[in-house]
């Protein structure tokens, strides 16, 4: 079984639904500490004219070492404005579509930011026909070994569930520690998609951006070839 464990990001960019794809079994990682100008809680999007956006979450004030698990989502009307700010897309060929995913994706009465997101990230594989077998790290009871550093927590976790093989994007492989993870049997692989350029309909193209920009402007079938275009390596 190949495991896969993020921090349960807001409408992540193609990268994160290429490795949901290509593992057997997903952990949303959300006992760690929350840190500020991530994507937890906002993703990018093109702006009207040119250049890129954020879209937000607005979250309640926290202290600075608050774990991701208990940071909540401020009382005000944010889904309206972010259904505002992706309005320019309306000449996109996949636009009523993707506008239903996002209602859809916002249908959730919650405060939590781990729910919402896990909730997106559900209703984002289905409109991609991809299977998303997941579970919550905070809500699993799962005994783990020890950690001494941040590459310890794949390692532990995947020995507790039983993985014979854990991915991860290429950026994180620093974190890791082949040796160990040679030790308890677990391949440790890094997958690395080829982000390559699709029309947005404009002289420039950014990379990079959120699922929901590329969802505007191509079909599900291309997407999914995106998907599958990768290479892995091995630790």
């Amino acid at each position: 079984m190949q495991l896969g464990i993020m921090q349960p990001y807001f409408f992540p960019y193609l990268g994160y639904y290429s490795l949901i794809k290509h593992t057997d079994a997903w952990i949303i990682f959300d006992s760690v500490q929350y840190i500020r100008h991530g994507w937890i809680e906002r993703n990018r999007v093109l702006k009207p004219a040119e250049g890129w956006q954020y879209i937000s979450v607005p979250l309640e004030k926290h202290g600075r070492d608050i774990l991701i698990r208990d940071v909540k989502i401020r009382e005000e009307d944010w889904r309206d404005r972010i259904t505002r700010q992706l309005a320019h897309y309306k000449k996109s060929p996949y636009f009523e579509p993707v506008m239903a995913l996002v209602k859809q994706c916002f249908d959730i009465d919650t405060n939590d930011i781990t729910s919402l997101n896990a909730h997106i990230l559900e209703h984002t594989c289905r409109y991609l026909g991809i299977s998303f077998n997941y579970q919550v790290f905070s809500r699993m009871n799962l005994r783990i070994g020890e950690v001494n550093d941040a590459g310890d927590w794949a390692l532990q976790i995947s020995k507790a569930f039983g993985a014979s093989g854990y991915v991860n994007p290429p950026g994180g492989a620093g974190l890791f520690d082949s040796e160990k993870f040679k030790a308890a049997a677990i391949d440790l692989k890094f997958l690395n998609i080829n982000l390559n350029d699709y029309s947005q309909r404009r002289k420039t193209f950014e990379p990079g951006l959120s699922i929901i920009d590329v969802m505007m402007f191509n079909s599900k079938e291309d997407i999914n070839i995106m998907l599958d275009d990768f290479q892995i390596t091995t630790g």
